[in-house]
């Protein structure tokens, strides 16, 4: 309990936050998360649609495995949790294609992956530190390099977004109609299941693997609470996962803990505002409608 008190009374040590701050690792992991919080701000809305926030947590499984992989051999864990990811989300992309089996695979290829991660962290028992980190996230470990690798990563997933954008959209609404409309819905579920993998792997350094679903999903899922419009909710999203992201940093430099706690606690607490601001918003339309009936 007194640690307890104690981290928490640490947290607006704002002395030491600004001294934390000229840190060059930590100016890194801000990078990294202000990067992370822009590509799964802009992707969190369209995974919420299309229904795929249990597809992310798979995904983030395979991400956690590829990172232990590349954790063993001696290579960068940011390009391990990328080659995870992106098998991962093709393997979801090819073999989910249809909705009613898609959980049932989701659940095949999540429960493979994490027990493959748990057999690749048991045959390095030496890194005990760096297995926890793969799981709940450690700003100390990201470097320039990472940084730099990030940032491709993140352009790359911005830009393709950006020019499927308006399909994507479509066939996430209604595939049926989109389908119909000569819309590829084939070819853009696996493509789209490839840039939600590659932007849970920037989330496997930051957040962590088991929690990355509080910028991948949660975002997305505040701003439909409050708006209808995508453009709108799209940006309330990027806004939502830079204040998670980046704020949980903020926070979790004083106290010593880990980002995963206060970038969690941010994105839930933005969640819950949401549901009650959509909660009024919805009765007062409601009212107006049952006003004007009358």
């Amino acid at each position: 309990m007194n640690r307890l008190l104690d981290a928490l009374s640490r947290i607006f040590d704002f002395g030491l936050t600004g001294e934390l701050l000229g840190y060059p690792f930590v100016q890194q992991a801000l990078l990294a998360a202000a990067a992370l919080g822009l590509v799964s701000g802009v992707l969190a809305p369209l995974v919420v649609t299309r229904k795929m926030s249990f597809a992310v947590h798979g995904t983030a499984e395979l991400a956690f495995t590829g990172a232990a992989a590349a954790l063993l051999i001696g290579v960068g864990v940011t390009m391990g949790a990328l080659a995870g990811a992106v098998v991962a989300a093709l393997l979801l992309g090819l073999l989910g294609q249809r909705e009613t089996e898609r959980d049932s695979v989701i659940g095949a290829v999540l429960s493979f992956g994490l027990g493959l991660g748990v057999l690749l962290l048991w045959m390095n028992p030496e890194r005990a530190s760096n297995k926890f980190t793969l799981l709940v996230g450690q700003i100390v470990g990201v470097s320039s390099a990472d940084v730099t690798l990030l940032g491709i990563a993140a352009l790359v997933v911005l830009l393709v977004t950006a020019l499927l954008y308006r399909p994507l959209l479509f066939a996430s609404v209604d595939s049926e109609v989109a389908a119909a409309r000569g819309v590829p819905t084939g070819l853009l579920t696996p493509v789209f299941a490839l840039l939600v993998g590659i932007a849970t792997a920037l989330g496997v350094h930051v957040v962590g693997a088991l929690l990355v679903m509080a910028l991948m999903v949660t975002p997305g899922a505040a701003a439909m609470r409050v708006t209808a419009s995508p453009v709108t909710a799209t940006l309330l999203s990027v806004v939502f996962a830079e204040l998670a992201a980046v704020g949980g940093i903020l926070l979790s430099l004083a106290p010593g803990v880990p980002v995963s706690v206060f970038v969690t606690t941010v994105s839930f607490g933005i969640y819950l505002v949401c549901r009650v601001v959509g909660g009024l918003r919805v009765n007062r339309l409601t009212r107006g409608n049952a006003a004007v009936a009358v």
